[in-house]
This record gives structure tokens, C-alpha cells and sequence, in this order.
């Protein structure tokens, strides 16, 4: 290809993102440039931006202020093989127009995977069932315990954002009633979504799994309260994929060790990882992973390839199908 365009990757190890196959399409389509550079590197190096048009970034990209894009005249696009821009953008970005894409909608894949698996094994009582038997070496449930199983229970979905509609998407291969809450979007698009839409209160009241795929903004931060906890249905169970901030976890702490029916499966807490000592830790109705749910190992690969398909749709003329605008970029978490 002639006049291939001069191109920059900046992010912390692009070998995480950019499988050696997208890297070597994106040889193939671009005047890739030997220097690579993380974020924090950029700031330091702004001559090197001089004929740059396209930025292959990542985890550990560059701050796109002023001083970055004054340095960067030539700059067309930029492509991101992560999840939120908001680390990256800035107000005088936004102005000059120049075109972002990010692969959130497939950082989004794995996480939706996970959920669904724990949706699968909360509603089984998986957690709660093997503790027991490992105590008492007996197959029979705990003394008050309900029949566990996923059909014909009721899954609540907070937030329907890609994730929150991907997890929608993948319960359907069970036979489960899904609830949802999203206050910005408006109860004829969520029933087309193939859920039934209610408020916060009553789908924690009524739903024996409630997943959380709200992003952390103003407005959501501590939207779940000890509360909500409190008046969930004897052995339901709550997962946290989103993040923590969500979460008021006192209160929740306080209500799950007021109520040893409930059960919680955190992949993300506040702060993160929880303090030394938290009751987080210990809580034998608590199952933490270390913030596993997004893309980790080859499933992060997928990204690099969104951002490779992206590049074509740029050399092409074509619409970008994962150009962030500002207003998305706010309700990224």
C-alpha cells in the first residue's frame, strides 16, 4: 500500500493487546515505527509525534492534552485495544475532533462469560453447598436451605450497558426470568431487550441473583446500599463485575454478616485490592477473585483484533463502528 500512514504504538507491552498475527496485519496496512513508547514515556519524547496519523494504544496510553496533540499536528485517529478512554481523553481532545475508537465492546465478551457462569453457580448454591459438605462430609443441604437450580428462578440485571445486554443475551440459554434496572434507558427499549423492567428496590427484593454491570459514575456511586442487601430473598446472591465504588460496602458487609443466607461473588471492591484485614476476606459468604472478569491472557487479543478491523474501516473510508463519542466516553466506567 502507498503512503502508508506513519504509526506510533504507546502503551505499556503491546504484545498484551496485539496478538504477533494482528501485529504483523497491522504491518502489513501502516508505516509502524520502531520507537514504541508507553503513556508515561509520550510526555517525554513529543518530538517523536511529529508525522505520526495513527496511535495503536492500549492499557498504559497517552494523556491526549494539549501539549500531546500540539506535538502531534498530523494526527487522524487513534485506537485503543482496552475498554474506557476516559484515562486518555481530555476537553481539548474532544475539540479537534480526531476520531477514537476503543474495544469495550470486546473487553465486554469476557466479562459477560463470567458472569454468567456465576450466575450458573450461585443459583446452584455452589459456593454455599460445597462449604458445607467439605464441614460435614454429607450431601444434604443445610437445615433451611432451598432446593437450588437455575430453572424457573429470577435473575435481576443491574445497569444495561454492552455487558449488562451481553449477559441478557447468554441467560437465555437458561430457562430464567431476567429483571433489570437501568434508569437511563427507558422501559420499551429494556422489554425489547427480552427483560422485564422495575426499580432497584424490587429487583433486589425479588430476584435470587442480582449481577451489577453499572458503570462508576456520579450518579452511581454508592447506589447500592445495606439496604438493598437486607431485603433480598432467603439465599440470594449478588455479584459485583462492575466496580466497587457502586457499592456502599459497609453497609453490605454489615448485612451479609447479619444474614449468612445471602452470598456475594466480588470480582472488584473499594479500594481495590480491599485493605489488609477486611472482614471482606473472611466472611465465609464472600468469594472474591483479584479483579479476573475482564479480558486476561489471549482473551485480551481480542481487543487488538477490534482495533485491526477498526484500522481497515479508517484506510477504507468506512464508518467506525467503535468510535467513542464524549457522551460515551462519560458513561464509560
Amino acid at each position: 500500500m502507498k503512503n502508508k500512514p506513519a504509526t506510533l504504538y504507546i502503551l505499556d507491552d503491546a504484545n498484551v493487546a496485539y496478538s504477533p498475527q494482528t501485529q504483523a496485519e497491522l504491518a502489513a496496512l501502516l508505516d509502524v515505527l520502531p520507537s514504541r513508547m508507553t503513556g508515561k514515556e509520550a510526555s517525554g519524547r513529543l518530538p517523536e509525534m511529529a508525522d505520526v496519523r495513527i496511535i495503536l494504544s492500549g492499557w498504559g496510553g497517552p494523556k491526549l492534552d494539549a501539549a500531546f496533540l500540539n506535538a502531534a499536528p498530523r494526527l487522524e485517529a487513534v485506537f485503543y485495544a482496552a475498554g474506557s478512554t476516559r484515562g486518555l481523553v481530555t476537553e481539548d481532545f474532544w475539540r479537534r475532533d480526531i476520531p477514537i475508537c476503543s474495544a469495550w465492546g470486546a473487553n465486554a465478551v469476557p466479562v459477560a462469560e463470567f458472569t454468567l457462569a456465576q450466575i450458573i453457580l450461585c443459583l446452584k448454591q455452589t459456593y454455599r453447598r460445597s462449604r458445607a459438605f467439605h464441614a460435614t462430609q454429607s450431601h444434604r443441604p443445610p437445615p433451611g436451605e432451598e432446593p437450588a437450580g437455575c430453572y424457573g428462578s429470577r435473575v435481576g440485571i443491574v445497569g444495561l450497558g454492552m455487558i449488562g445486554r451481553l449477559v441478557v443475551d447468554l441467560l437465555r440459554i437458561l430457562k430464567v426470568e431476567v429483571w433489570a434496572h437501568d434508569p437511563v434507558v427507558p422501559d420499551e427499549k429494556a422489554a425489547a431487550f427480552g427483560v422485564r423492567p422495575t426499580d432497584l428496590e424490587t429487583l433486589f427484593r425479588e430476584c435470587d441473583v442480582v449481577s451489577l454491570h453499572a458503570p462508576s459514575i456520579e450518579s452511581t456511586r454508592g447506589m447500592i446500599t445495606g439496604e438493598h442487601f437486607a431485603s433480598m430473598k432467603h439465599g440470594a446472591s449478588f455479584i459485583n463485575t462492575a466496580r466497587g465504588a457502586i457499592v456502599r460496602e459497609p453497609g453490605m458487609i454489615e448485612a451479609l454478616r447479619a444474614r449468612p443466607d445471602l452470598f456475594a461473588v466480588l470480582d472488584v471492591t473499594d479500594p481495590e485490592p480491599p485493605l489488609p484485614g477486611s472482614p471482606l476476606y473472611t466472611l465465609p459468604n464472600v468469594f472474591l477473585t483479584p479483579h479476573i472478569a475482564g479480558s486476561n491472557g489471549r482473551e485480551c487479543w481480542r481487543m487488538g483484533e477490534t482495533m485491526l478491523e477498526e484500522v481497515r474501516r479508517h484506510l477504507r473510508g468506512e464508518p467506525l463502528r467503535w468510535r467513542v463519542s464524549p457522551e460515551a466516553a462519560s458513561l464509560m466506567a
